[in-house]
């Protein structure tokens, strides 16, 4: 795993883009941010409903999850 999904700073990369390169008011900046990292969790989440985890909690190719307490048995993409 080479990069771990961090929503903070994603946020802040995407607000600082639109500030600085578009022009756009800091709360629609914000808006759009927010809209960013909330598409980008539902990406990086297990759509396995008994799991829910993060995806940097699975090994991908044996398609487990790394968390011991956890039901889930598939990986689903």
């Amino acid at each position: 795993m080479s990069h771990i999904f961090d929503p903070n700073e994603l946020y802040n990369r995407v607000v600082h883009y639109y500030i600085d390169k578009k022009g756009y008011s800091k709360e629609k900046a914000n808006q759009i941010a927010r809209k960013v990292v909330e598409r980008e969790k539902s990406r990086y989440t297990c759509k396995n409903v008994n799991c829910g985890h993060g995806l940097d909690d699975h090994i991908r190719h044996s398609e487990t999850c790394l968390v011991l307490d956890c039901e889930c048995r598939k990986f689903v993409s």
